[in-house]
């Protein structure tokens, strides 16, 4: 990694990748650092592809992300992992949520789901996790905190403490699933502590 850490949050429209992306920011402006964000939505209304590029380090120049440059991918979807993976640098580490959220054009006979997707998962990526953001969130009670799940699970990867993370959350999400949203962090991080981080 060099000084500025390239984070790539991707996934399909509707799984809450830009209020996540607006957290990452957050914490990192809450820690004194220089940071940057770029956005593509896609199709995003009708699920299509989403992904939001932060970049954090005591100055960045620029919100984009090269190919190749990413230090962690964080992905909220198997098959986007797969889509944006030219992204994430060599050592990079891409983390997925263990989800598959199969377009129209496969439930209409379109096209076809990949069916070694799993297995396409570990040979692209060397640095791999697979994090069960979507059960995670469905034992929670709450679909909708897949996202902040996933935040937890990259809190891991970050030298910053959990009392920020959670502020910005409080400072980011309406009260009344404030906390919906903060057992979905902490169950997050619980998470991405057994996988390895």
């Amino acid at each position: 990694m060099t000084d500025v850490l390239n984070i790539s949050l991707v996934g399909v429209g509707g799984q809450g990748i830009l209020l996540a992306s607006d957290i990452l920011c957050h914490v990192a402006l809450l820690t004194g650092k220089d940071v940057k964000k770029s956005e593509v939505h896609g199709m995003a209304q009708r699920g299509g592809s989403v992904i939001s590029q932060v970049r954090i380090g005591e100055k960045v120049y620029s919100p984009l992300i090269a190919v190749g440059q990413t230090d962690i991918l964080l992905s909220f979807e198997k098959l986007e992992a797969l889509r944006f993976a030219h992204f994430l640098a060599p050592d990079g580490i891409a983390m997925v949520n263990n989800q598959e959220i199969r377009p129209v054009t496969v439930s209409s006979g379109q096209s076809r789901w990949p069916e070694d997707l799993d297995e396409r998962l570990r040979n692209t990526f060397p640095r791999l996790e697979l994090i069960p953001a979507l059960d995670i969130a469905r034992d929670l009670g709450n679909v909708r905190v897949v996202n902040v799940v996933m935040i937890g699970a990259l809190s891991n990867h970050l030298d910053i403490e959990d009392a920020i993370w959670r502020e910005s959350i409080r400072a980011l999400v309406k009260p009344q699933y404030l906390d919906f949203n903060l057992k979905a962090f902490d169950a997050g991080k619980r998470a991405g502590s057994a996988v390895g981080v």
